[in-house]
């Protein structure tokens, strides 16, 4: 695992790196403009010659100490004043010792941008939050249509540092040399496709300066796999757990069957599925592992309640409807489980019509909603949803005490006051139906083996964008179905 901050916190840790562990801003600064200089070669490009855009902050200070370092390493580098306003403390010593050297810079109205292959932003970062305006929104603009490689120093101008917003224009990077840790707008959308390759640089700022106050996301890597269930030699189907999946409507079986599926292929012991008759052939012929309880046209609510006894975990709602029986069960499920419960599809948009039902004391709960189904349950624009991923699921989490699996290009997992885990695994290849179902049986897996719902959800959610990289690696993103996904899980290993 590794964490991720936003701009006040990477500020935070800066400050505190000097006031607590006494290393001054200006030591800082030129250790980061040394790895900065590191990672740029380490591209695999020769560069004849480097454009670096610099504004009047603290990012343009490492920009005109990263010109200097070029030109005294024999790259030629040229500094390009875009800045407004008053000159930061670093700016000004940075200035000062750059042009002591007699280092080249240019003015804007009379760069020949061509004349570079590699452009340079240091304009803004991670301080950045307000549109940009302006002589900046033009040379940003320029530099994006300019036929050179681009690099963004710490953060690309325009993208906010702690939601990945575009501020009016943003500079577009191939390349984004970030220090210490990764910022949060760097891997949400739209902020990620702005950032391009990512490189996070150590510069001197370390787990040391959190202090007391670590930061408050994070997100999964490969080594964290490490974390799923451990077989035993001597063990049995009962050892690993008895999930119960309340799904599919007359003539749906498709969703309980992904789930189904992916639960077993997450290594869950036995699977239990309650559905309509209607949907046992189909259901026998798909996944003939799992056990079947089926009901008639309403729902048998003594079969239910037993089957509830039976569980270690449930999930609810792949497929279920919005109806009279679709209601019945889920108000069954919160009036009598005592196990680890997944909500997710149309029980979401049920629950959606009551919300304070979430208030009721329940067991560990594990939501997994689609934009769509988060407006529904919050009654905000998707839109806004969209733009606002990290702050809508962490509201909803600790305002109603349960995990909050918002699915979108960059799952948000948000653990009610505790880390909020922001996915980078996965492709749009996953973009397809029925996808949503193998995320909920992989997640009720780990839940039925006896994993907390802290834990069990972000690893679930890393595991299915797992799965999604691997059937990209096999076939053309438009091609993935859920299918797919299911059955590439079992090529996942600790």
């Amino acid at each position: 695992m590794k964490y991720l901050v936003t701009g006040k916190e990477m500020k935070l840790l800066d400050q505190n790196t000097t006031d607590a562990f006494s290393v001054p801003a200006q030591v800082l600064m030129e250790q980061a403009a040394m790895v900065f200089v590191q990672k740029l070669f380490s591209i695999g490009r020769t560069w004849n010659k480097v454009l670096i855009l610099c504004g009047n902050g603290n990012n343009g200070a490492d920009g005109v100490a990263v010109a200097r370092l070029l030109n005294q390493g024999g790259t030629e580098a040229v500094v390009c004043r875009i800045g407004e306003g008053n000159e930061s403390e670093l700016m000004k010593l940075q200035s000062a010792i750059y042009q002591s050297y007699h280092f080249p810079e240019v003015s804007w109205e009379n760069v020949d941008i061509e004349a570079y292959d590699c452009i340079v932003d240091a304009i803004f970062g991670i301080g950045l939050s307000r549109p940009i305006r302006g002589n900046a929104e033009q040379v940003i603009s320029r530099a994006n249509e300019a036929d050179a490689y681009r690099v963004a120093l710490d953060m690309p101008s325009g993208i906010s540092a702690d939601s990945g917003e575009v501020l009016g224009n943003a500079f577009l990077a191939d390349a984004t040399v970030t220090f210490s840790f990764g910022k949060i707008g760097q891997y949400l959308w739209p902020g990620n496709e702005y950032c391009g390759n990512v490189m996070v640089a150590p510069m001197g700022i370390t787990q040391d300066s959190w202090l007391e106050r670590k930061p408050r996301f994070a997100t999964l890597e490969q080594e964290d796999l490490s974390l799923l269930p451990r077989r035993s030699a001597h063990s049995n189907k009962g050892t690993y757990g008895k999930l119960l999946i309340v799904a599919g409507s007359v003539d749906m079986a498709g969703n309980a069957a992904l789930c189904a599926k992916a639960a077993y292929r997450m290594g869950v012991g036995i699977v239990k599925i309650f559905t309509p008759v209607e949907n046992r052939q189909a259901l026998f012929s798909l996944v003939p592992e799992a056990i079947l309880s089926t009901y008639d046209k309403t729902v048998d609510e003594k079969k239910l309640i037993e089957d509830l006894k039976w569980a270690d975990a449930l999930v609810i709602g792949p497929g279920i409807g919005t109806g009279e029986n679709g209601a019945k069960m889920l108000d069954v499920v919160l009036e009598n489980t005592s196990v680890p419960v997944l909500l997710d599809a149309d029980a979401l948009n049920i629950m959606a019509r009551s919300t304070e039902r979430f208030l009721l004391p329940h067991t560990d709960m594990v939501i997994t909603p689609h934009l769509g189904e988060m407006a529904r349950l919050t009654g905000d624009a998707v839109s806004y949803i969209q733009n606002n991923l990290t702050e809508v699921a962490e509201n909803f989490a600790n305002q109603y005490d349960l995990v909050c699996v918002l699915k979108d290009f960059r799952t948000v997992t948000a653990i009610p006051y505790g880390l909020t885990y922001i996915n980078t695994s996965g492709n749009h290849g996953m973009a397809t139906a029925g996808s949503g179902d193998v995320l909920s049986g992989v997640i009720g897996s780990l839940l039925a083996q006896g994993m907390c719902a802290k834990n069990a959800a972000p690893l679930g959610v890393f595991v299915h964008g797992l799965a999604g990289d691997i059937c990209l690696q096999r076939q053309s993103a438009a091609s993935v179905m859920a299918c797919d996904l299911a059955d590439a899980i079992r090529e996942i290993s600790k």
